[in-house]
């Protein structure tokens, strides 16, 4: 992808203020995916995994794109985060993984953007019959 491509990808998806941009809202719902389902914290693969087999895999270009949106979320107050103990991974011989967890905002963002997407309406244009 030529960085021309890039800057109008990145132009067209503005931020409204007190909303989330696509990859942002799914990052959430995963998180609030997870939290439904008893798992309390997770690390980025963990959504980045969940994204690509979710029907929005192309809002991941790239992990660095992933990563940038957890701190902004980290940042907006709907994230938290903490570095794993540095002994188990240093046992394991891995890198650390930096956990997220939902906040309590990030939960109420979730639902506030579904009310909003379930009450769209989509206008439909009236047909005209043309005779044959």
């Amino acid at each position: 992808m030529t960085i021309r491509i890039y800057l109008l990808i990145v132009r067209s998806v503005r931020r409204k203020p007190g909303q989330l941009v696509p990859l942002e809202l799914a990052i959430c719902a995963n998180a609030a995916e997870l939290v439904r389902e008893g798992v309390g914290e997770f690390h980025g693969y963990d959504i980045a995994r969940r994204i690509k087999d979710d029907a929005n895999h192309r809002l991941l270009t790239a992990y660095g794109t992933l990563y940038r949106a957890l701190a902004r979320l980290e940042d907006m107050g709907f994230l938290q985060s903490r570095w794993e103990d540095p002994e188990v991974p240093a046992r394991e011989r891995r890198p650390g993984r930096r956990f997220y967890t939902l906040t309590a905002a990030g939960l109420a963002a979730v639902e506030e953007a579904q009310r909003a997407e379930s009450g769209k309406v989509v206008a439909r244009r009236k047909r005209r019959w043309v005779p044959a």
